[in-house]
Order: structure tokens, then sequence, then C-alpha cells
């Protein structure tokens, strides 16, 4: 293991973009009671932050979460793309003990394991592995589901291999919740073992997490299906199918992957992914985002970009006032509940130099034009069936940009199908539109994966695409 860094690497606008991570006790503003009432109802382990927070080279404390000494990359990483760097136990936060002695609904594995980022060097990622107690009853061996999580932020305890240890987390001015755990067990019940991502810079502790980067997200996701594979006691076998599975930001991982899959990790099993609600034009999805309770999503979009390409930090730096890099210094460590509470609602407006929303300063800067233009998704081809979820009223993750992806796949002869969530309007920009088709799509897209996984043959549906909302 490598010596634990005094500071973050990070080439993000405002340095020292983490200073927050090894310094005494700097608060982002208390969590109402109410927060730390449902700790106690759930019985969820709060985290605590550790007695002194060290100026040193001590643990990485992120608003007041020590981060386990795991999550610290080596210096020298395998050569291999998904090869495991280190493993250990990780208990889950919510297990019952079996009949036959195991843990229900499975026993899950800590892991670390090398990936390529956007630019082609190699990368840490962390994750989980979780071998389910209950048995696969589908047809061949026992499948893996690599499972992408929606957004959890940006600050590394929010990463989602620390949720499934601790659904609840409580820090100084932070708290996040695994919500996506839900799918997790749904998918270890039906018998399907599962491998969950942290991303690229979410959990492990030598960069920012690269937020919506479907490089970073595609590989990352793939490559945690590879390290699957190495697990001591795993009951998966080269045949084994793999399934993607993201909702959100988890559904523009797990869409990246399944166009890159056929170049990148063509040994990947592939039998079908599941993309909900997929920001696969991040034009349109910053639009959305802006002034919204999510807002603060724009400055992990920022930071993560600036932490890809150091190039832009100049660009940024002079399109941002002293609010906007306040914003985007104090967006680095948050999680999401954290960004509803801190910068909730906020127009971009207050934080660029010229008074003008960030999709304007975009417009009219040619080089975040080209970068956001690189994230587009659907200028490849899944070589699988493809389920592609989005709500007719999502005003967050825009519908119609990601209806668009459905169309993109089709004209390319993709096996989509395409199921607009149809809901009533449940409230503008306060997220009820984003949420609730996650929800009440889960089941259905839990059973469409679960058909693929079994090698049942998916039926397309782009030829309704004319007559689909």
């Amino acid at each position: 293991m490598s010596p634990r860094k005094t500071t973050r690497s990070s080439s993000t606008v405002s340095a020292p973009h983490r200073e927050e991570t090894r310094r005494p006790g700097r608060r982002a503003g208390r969590l109402p009671a109410v927060s730390l009432a449902v700790a106690a109802c759930l019985g969820a382990a709060a985290v605590p932050a550790s007695a002194t927070e060290s100026t040193g080279s001590g643990p990485v404390v992120s608003r007041g979460v020590t981060i386990p000494a795991f999550y610290d990359p080596p210096a020298r990483l395998p050569a291999a793309d998904g090869a495991l760097v280190r493993t250990e136990p990780l208990p889950l936060g919510l297990s019952l003990p079996g009949l036959d002695g195991r843990r229900l609904p499975g026993t899950a594995t800590r892991l670390m394991y090398k990936s390529t980022d956007a630019g082609g060097g190699p990368v840490a990622v962390t994750g989980a592995y979780i071998e389910p107690a209950a048995a696969w009853k589908g047809a061949g061996p026992r499948p893996l589901v690599a499972l992408a999580s929606g957004t959890m932020g940006q600050g590394d305890q929010c990463a989602p291999s620390l949720s499934l240890q601790h659904p609840l987390t409580i820090g100084e001015g932070t708290v996040s919740i695994g919500y996506d755990n839900l799918a997790v067990y749904r998918f270890l019940a039906a018998g399907a073992a599962v491998v969950v991502t942290d991303y690229v810079g979410l959990g492990a502790t030598d960069r920012l997490h690269t937020y919506v980067n479907r490089v970073d997200e595609g590989h990352a996701l793939l490559d945690a299906a590879r390290a699957a594979r190495s697990v001591a006691g795993t009951s998966l076998t080269p045949e084994s199918r793999v399934g993607l599975y993201g909702y959100s930001q988890g559904g523009g991982a797990s869409a990246s992957a399944a166009e890159l899959q056929p170049s990148y990790a063509p040994d990947v099993n592939l039998a079908g992914t599941y993309a909900g609600a997929p920001p696969a034009d991040l034009t349109e999805v910053m639009k959305g985002i802006d002034g919204s309770a999510l807002a603060g999503a724009l400055g992990w979009s920022i930071n993560g970009f600036a932490q890809s390409d150091p190039s832009l930090k100049a660009v940024i730096d002079a399109n941002t006032n002293d609010v906007g890099k306040a914003a985007l210094k104090d967006t680095s460590t948050m999680c999401v509940g954290d960004a509803i509470l801190g910068h909730g609602f906020t127009n971009s407006k207050k934080w660029t130099a010229n008074g003008k929303p960030i999709a304007d300063v975009i417009a009219a800067e040619p080089k975040l034009q080209a970068v956001l233009a690189d994230q587009r998704i659907g200028t490849l081809k899944p070589a699988s069936p493809v389920r592609l979820a989005t709500g007719v009223h999502d005003d967050i993750v825009g519908h119609e940009q990601a209806r668009q992806l459905a169309v993109d796949w089709c004209r390319k002869g993709v096996n989509v199908t395409y199921e607009p969530v149809r809901l009533p309007n449940l409230g503008d920009k306060i997220l009820t539109n984003h949420l609730a088709p996650y929800l009440t799509d889960q089941g259905s897209a839990i059973a469409w994966m679960t058909d693929r996984l079994s090698g049942r043959k998916a039926a397309s549906n782009c030829w309704s695409m004319p007559v689909q909302p």
C-alpha cells in the first residue's frame, strides 16, 4: 500500500481543492435534527469522524467521515484491465443470518481493481462484489449484474460500496443514502451475483470523481464485471451471462458501457443492458439541472471535466466569479443530500463571471462545446439488447434527450426496448419527476434483465418509436 497522501491529487478548478479532507473540522452547515432522528429510526450506521483529523499523512477525512485505508490506491497497478488490486470482507449494513449459516442476502467483498481512464492512463477503481445466498433458478450458470449507481455525489464518503456497509452515512455537514441498495438486494434475491462500481475517483482517494465522464464510467463498469470473476469464492463461470444496470448517472454509465463493450471488453459475456434516464446529451441535461433541486450537480460535472482535462482549468477560472469558485470547491466533497441542502435551486448565473447561465457560457466557448460533444452517448452501437426507460415528465435528466438516444440506437440497428414511463407531472425541478420513474419502473426493469440473464431473447420495439412519447 502506498503512503497516504497529504493532499488529494486533483487538477480541479480551485486549488487546494480537497483541503477539507485533512484539516480540522470544517463544517459546511449543520444537518437538520431530523436527519439524526431518521438515522436512529432506521438503525443505520453513522460513520463517525476521527477523533483528530490529521493535517499530515493520516487518514483521509471528507466532511467528518474517515475514509478507510483500503481506498488509498497503491503507487503501481496491474497491467490488465479488471485485475484485482486488493480485496477484503465487506459487512453489509442490512443483513440477516440464514438457516444454513450463510448471511442473507449474500456475502460481500470490497474490491479495488485496475481500469483505464478517459486519457488512456491506468486508474484504480473501488467497488463491491456480493455472492448471493439464493440459488439461481434461471437457465445457465449463475449470472452477474454489474450495477452502476445513480448520482451519489463527489465526496469519497458517498461511494456506493461504503453505502452497502452504511446505508445511511452522516458526517459533518454530509448525508448519504444508499438508495440503489434496493435494486442490489432484488437481484441477489433472484440468485444473480452483483458487482457495484464506485466509478473513477469516488471512494478511491487519489483523484476527484470524474462525474458523468462516459468513458471513465463505461470502463469502470465493464472492468468491475471483469474483476468479479477473480474474487475468491465466487460461483461465476466463464459462461456466466452479464447484465449492465443503472439509472440516472448509472443509466449513462450502463449505456456508455454497452456502447464500449464490443471494442473495450469483448470478453464480457454481455446479455443485456438497462439504461434508465440516461444523461446522453450533457448540453441538454445541464440546462435541466440548472436551477433545480440538484443544481449542485453542475459543480460535480465541471470539477470532473477539469480533473480529466487539466487544460480546462484556465477556461473555468476565467468564466467563474468568486461565488462560483467557492461553490465548485464546496461541491467537490458533497453527497446528494448536502448538495440539495447547500445549493438546491441555485441559478448558475450566480456562479459565472458574466452573469449568464452556464449553458450560455458553454455556447460561447468552443473548447467547452467540444468537451460536451465528446461526452455524447449514442454515436456508437451496442452489440446486445438494451432496455431504455425515461419518465415523460423528467425535467432533471430530460426526457427528450433520453428518447433521442433510443432513436439514435434504433437507427443503428440496435435491439432496443424503449419504455416511456407515463406518470403525472409531480412538480417542476424538485426531483420528483426524475425519482418516481426510478421506483415505478424498477420491477419491470429487473424482470427484463432477469429474462436476458436466463438467455431469453428480447423483442425490439424500435418500430413503435414514431408513435411513442
